[in-house]
């Protein structure tokens, strides 16, 4: 049987076993890499988990070998060019608009602004990790609350190798410490899980075996508390983390990434640094620190 392609095939999956809601990214022929079309498929599981008041927690996965390999650079199916329904921040359309103009609108939307809209869902969430979680792949778990990853998963922000300041929704100072994600973006190197662990990224790691039971299991524990004391102690530990600069944080560096892809266009070939996603996945392979360099 044929392979499916994105036009035949659900980007992303959703199904609820027992209180718990299962949104799976489903592309696995591409590492679960993100265009457009599964950042929406992704707002619509999650804003049908948030209204079933029978599902308490939200699971985040990725079908297959690994969670999520980033955003869609080179597919067949990359929609950079489509125009879509916008959702999370007021804007013009940026399909029939040119250089910054149209990247900044579309950047706001499709990565920054969905992610922020996402951590904000009041329900937990859980991302349950699996291979690679790389660049755009981070933006998905970090909108979660909390990370369970198997002992083969990695994690990797390597766009400093386009000259661009790390990914859109730029959590690193706050999801593992400032000394830690300048190595993190400075040397793209893959943190194995236990690396990240340790550095208080992820919260557990277990054996790739184990990784389904071990979250669900978290998840129906955490199901039997009061819905609506969840969602308060939710609210206030990402308050907290507002008052401490992430989301300013975020706001000064999304300017910076924008100078990065502006400056790119201007003295080189595209706004991504002529890198490509073989390039990009080239380099990688040969940076990796020990980790599965499938």
């Amino acid at each position: 049987m044929a392979e499916q392609t994105d036009a035949t095939q659900d980007v992303v999956t959703y199904e609820v076993r027992g209180r718990v809601a299962v949104v799976t990214l489903n592309r696995p022929q591409y590492s679960n890499a993100q265009n457009s079309k599964v950042t929406y498929a992704l707002d619509a599981a999650f804003t049908r988990a948030t209204d079933d008041d029978d599902v308490a927690v939200i699971v985040l996965a990725g079908n297959g070998k690994h969670f999520c390999g980033g955003h869609d650079i080179g597919t067949p199916d990359r929609d950079i060019d489509q125009s879509f329904e916008r959702k999370a921040v007021i804007w013009w359309d940026h399909a029939d608009k040119k250089g910054a103009d149209s990247r900044i609108a579309r950047e706001s939307e499709v990565y920054l602004g969905m992610c922020r809209r996402w951590r904000e869902i009041p329900k937990p969430m859980i991302a349950m990790v699996q291979g690679a979680c790389i660049a755009g792949g981070l933006m998905l778990a970090w909108s979660c609350d909390f990370i369970i990853a198997s002992e083969d998963a990695f994690f990797a922000d390597p766009v400093v190798r386009m000259g661009i300041p790390g990914v859109e929704f730029f959590a690193h100072p706050w999801v593992m410490n400032p000394r830690a994600a300048k190595e993190f973006l400075y040397t793209a190197d893959r943190f194995p899980a236990e690396r990240a662990r340790e550095l208080g990224m992820v919260n557990h790691v277990v054996p790739r075996a184990d990784l389904e039971k071990f979250t669900f299991d978290m998840a129906e524990r955490i199901s039997a508390m009061p819905r609506f004391g969840l969602a308060l102690t939710k609210k206030a530990v990402n308050q907290t983390e507002d008052i401490m600069g992430m989301r300013n944080g975020m706001d000064s560096v999304f300017g910076l990434h924008h100078a990065a892809h502006a400056h790119n266009a201007e003295v080189g070939v595209d706004s991504l640094g002529g890198l490509d996603a073989k390039a990009m996945a080239d380099a990688n392979k040969k940076n990796a620190s020990g980790a599965d360099k499938d």
